[in-house]
Parts: structure tokens; sequence; C-alpha cells
């Protein structure tokens, strides 16, 4: 995957955690954003250490990088994503996870000619805009 490509900053992580929408099955979570610049999506990894080693992890995001540079030209451009791997995604063999992550994609609506599945339209996201605590008071 292009360095260009590939979301690195803490901030562009964060922007699109705090603004974004997310979607997810059992093995992976996509949180996603629509860039103003035009170009090509960019794509982050994250891999909790709760996963197994560096070596484990690294190897997961290898694959991961991989599968979405091989469905590059199915993807949406001007978008921001980031994947999120989790437990159940390390027994899983490569073509199963090449089929996991495009089916969160597809949920997502991140692929061309998919829309997402629910009835909100990507630009109400209320996401970091609710109060912590259903009577709407800051919690301690």
């Amino acid at each position: 995957m292009h360095r260009k490509l590939r979301l690195r900053k803490r901030e562009d992580f964060n922007v699109v955690y705090r603004y974004g929408r997310s979607f997810a099955n059992s093995q992976f979570v996509v949180y996603w954003r629509k860039r103003s610049q035009l170009g090509s999506f960019r794509m982050g990894v994250s891999a909790s250490s709760k996963l197994g080693g560096a070596v484990v992890r690294n190897r997961l995001r290898r694959m991961v990088k991989e599968i979405v540079r091989l469905n590059a030209s199915k993807l949406l451009e001007d978008t921001d994503l980031i994947l999120i791997v989790r437990k159940p995604a390390l027994s899983l063999p490569y073509k199963e996870m090449e089929g996991s992550i495009l089916h969160v994609l597809r949920k997502a609506g991140l692929l061309k000619g998919s829309s997402p599945k629910t009835g909100v339209p990507p630009s109400s996201s209320t996401r970091g805009n609710r109060p912590n605590n259903r009577n709407g008071k800051q919690g301690k």
C-alpha cells in the first residue's frame, strides 16, 4: 500500500474516530469519514496488543493492507477509513479474512455501488455530540 494512501498521524486517526461513522462485524470494525480534499482513499489499521505480540499484530496489519490494496478499485474515493482488527480475526484464513473485510466495507457503504445499512444519511451523524449519560449531566 502506497505511503500516500496511509493514515499515519495521530490527529488524522482522532478526527476519523471523533467525527466519522462506524460499522462492525465480529472480526473487524471500520470507522470512516468523507474528506473535503479530492483524491484517493486513505486507510489506517489498528491492532490492539490484546491480540498478541508484535509479530502477530504486524502480520494481521500486513494481511489487511494487502486485501485492501488488491480491492482498492472497489473502494469509494475521498474517504479516510480505519480498520480495527478484533480477536476472532486471528483464526481466519486469508480468503475468509478478505470476505469479512469486504463485508464490513459493504455494510458501511464504502464499496462502489453499495449504500450504508442504516436509514440515517451520512451527513447527519451525531457521534461525539451526545452527553455521556442519559440525564445529560457530565460525569465525574
